[in-house]
């Protein structure tokens, strides 16, 4: 049997049983009549009775109607549900989800602190670690389901092809070109241009060009140059010193024209990637082409299924390398946190915000969620629940309206023959 249905019971029993020991009391006092210390027996017993009767109906109009009669407010928890409903949600909302009041705890639990001193313990990083691992392994098992990868891939798709690709790349261009920041990839193109010229293999595949040049191109002049491969050679030196000139005159000079015909180009091409049909329409039709593609569409299947397998192999591993990589990633965020205030100000800052931009929605959802599930609940499973919970104590009520009302009833005898 639960614990509070029978401590429920005894106390019943107690304040009941008080109850008619005080009625035996007055019966026998009544037997008497009252002579002697029968008198004051009487009078404790007659008070006793009062006092017992009285708050018997009142604890017992809480929860239903005295004797079976519909007596007027009797009931009243029952008859009273839905406004008890609803005052509790209120009283909920307003005192303890205010959003005053959940900053102010806020403020004094210091979350950023306390998340500092979690994460920087061992045994909460592996339980963390272990957390993830398994959100990830049960998540990995349900995409698996050929269901969900029917629908992913569908949807999947679906964005593609319903994806701008031409106004996007025309988009981060222009996004690109702001503050000329394009001339920076300008600038680092031909840096990487230089340094590949500068290198022992490209200087030879250059010789080797010249030297193919002359070949094709002057067969008869070939004949005559001695040392041609020594000639090759000068003449690749040549050209890649004049082009790292060209280069560092480039990246001396910000109105250099190369850098007017390359903004041109850019400006010139994101005008076209936003409104050149004909160059929009092959954007999109190699796109098209690339997620329709079989092969493509079995590769990145392959490799999604290849990683999937690993990561699932890896986690049921008792030193899974996965998992050790969480634990280090929470611990170092909690060793970063313990040595840096300002970001964990920030955290604290940000976490006052999103209650008092959320916190309103969701004290009003709290609210009507436990106003509804009260209004939900059968009536005699509510009351039995009230009655389980705070019956036992009203008990002692009983108890003490006997005890008291007799000890009154003694008082008022003793004033009555005082006065």
């Amino acid at each position: 049997m639960d614990t509070r249905k029978s401590l429920l019971i005894r106390n019943k029993a107690i304040a009941t049983g008080l109850m008619i020991g005080a009625a035996v009391l007055l019966v026998v006092a009544r037997i008497h009549k009252g002579i002697g210390v029968w008198e004051w027996v009487a009078a404790f017993s007659e008070a006793a009775m009062v006092g017992a009767l009285a708050d018997w109906f009142a604890v017992v109009a809480l929860f239903k109607h005295p004797l079976g009669v519909p007596i007027p407010h009797t009931a009243i928890i029952r008859n009273k549900k839905d406004a008890i409903a609803g005052n509790l949600a209120d009283f909920i909302r307003d005192k303890f989800l205010a959003p005053e009041t959940l900053i102010n705890k806020l403020r004094e639990l210091n979350p950023a602190e306390r998340l500092t001193e979690y994460l920087m313990s061992k045994t909460n990083a592996d339980g963390l670690a272990k957390g993830i691992s398994r959100v990830i392994s049960d998540s990995l098992d349900f995409i698996d389901d050929n269901r969900v990868q029917k629908i992913l891939r569908a949807a999947l798709c679906d964005r593609i092809e319903n994806f701008d690709l031409s106004s996007s790349a025309g988009l981060l261009l222009d996004t690109l070109r702001n503050n000329d920041r394009h001339q920076i990839v300008l600038d680092e193109m031909l840096n990487r241009f230089a340094v590949w010229l500068s290198t022992p293999d490209a200087q030879v595949k250059l010789s080797d060009s010249i030297d193919t040049m002359i070949t094709k191109e002057y067969p008869l002049l070939s004949v005559f140059i001695p040392n041609r491969d020594q000639f090759s050679k000068g003449a690749g030196e040549k050209i890649v010193k004049k082009i790292n000139e060209y280069i560092q005159d480039v990246n001396a000079d910000p109105a250099h024209e190369l850098r007017h015909t390359f903004d041109s180009a850019v400006t010139d091409l994101i005008a076209r990637l936003k409104y050149d049909h004909i160059l929009r329409a092959k954007i999109e039709a190699i796109k098209l082409e690339a997620v329709q593609n079989p092969f493509l569409s079995d590769y990145v299947k392959n490799l999604g299924s290849d990683l999937k397998n690993w990561l699932s192999n890896d986690l049921k591993q008792p030193h899974s390398k996965v998992q050790e990589k969480f634990v280090e990633a929470v611990s170092g965020f909690g060793h970063t946190l313990s040595k840096n205030r300002e970001l964990k100000e920030t955290l604290n800052e940000h976490l006052e915000t999103l209650v008092s931009n959320y916190g309103e929605t969701l004290r009003n959802a709290v609210a009507k969620h436990i106003s509804e599930t009260v209004q939900q609940w059968e009536n005699d499973d509510y009351v039995s629940e009230i009655e389980l919970s705070i019956g036992s104590d009203l008990q002692f009520i009983r108890m003490n309206g006997t005890l008291v009302g007799g000890i009154i009833g003694l008082l008022l005898h003793a004033l009555s023959l005082l006065f």
